[in-house]
């Protein structure tokens, strides 16, 4: 019914939109989990990653706006992981980090779903343009 790529987005957002709530992005020295919705910095961008996810999947008309969309998704997380790994290198005195939750790793997941959907799109896109030369 749906194209492959349109399940390789609604992957990356259930990863984006609904992970989030249930894995902590880590545990502080007390043993206290820290999930993101605790800073307004990973709730934008996870909140962004959600709506390009989302947009990506209702464009599926336009192949070439969803292929650029799955790009700067990409890129979106890629600045989110780097944020995780900042906080976890730099954190210290009370709020230090003792254990890495899974939450940390959900852009990675996040970002291989992505590359999935985009060579998918480019796939189609191929098809299409192949398709246009015989005519």
């Amino acid at each position: 019914m749906f194209r492959i790529q349109t399940y390789y987005l609604i992957g990356c957002l259930i990863v984006t939109a609904v992970l989030p709530f249930v894995f902590p992005l880590w545990k502080d020295a007390n043993g206290k989990s820290f999930y993101f919705m605790m800073d307004i910095t990973y709730v934008a961008l996870f909140g962004l990653s959600n709506t390009l996810s989302l947009l990506s999947i209702i464009s599926h008309k336009k192949r070439q706006q969803q292929f650029v969309m799955g790009r700067l998704n990409m890129i979106l997380n890629l600045i989110l992981l780097g944020l995780f790994v900042y906080r976890t290198l730099t954190a210290s005195g009370e709020t230090a980090i003792s254990e890495k939750g899974v939450g940390m790793f959900l852009p990675i997941f996040s970002i291989v779903l992505l590359v999935l959907a985009n060579k998918a799109i480019k796939k189609d896109e191929d098809l299409v343009k192949s398709v246009d030369r015989l005519r």
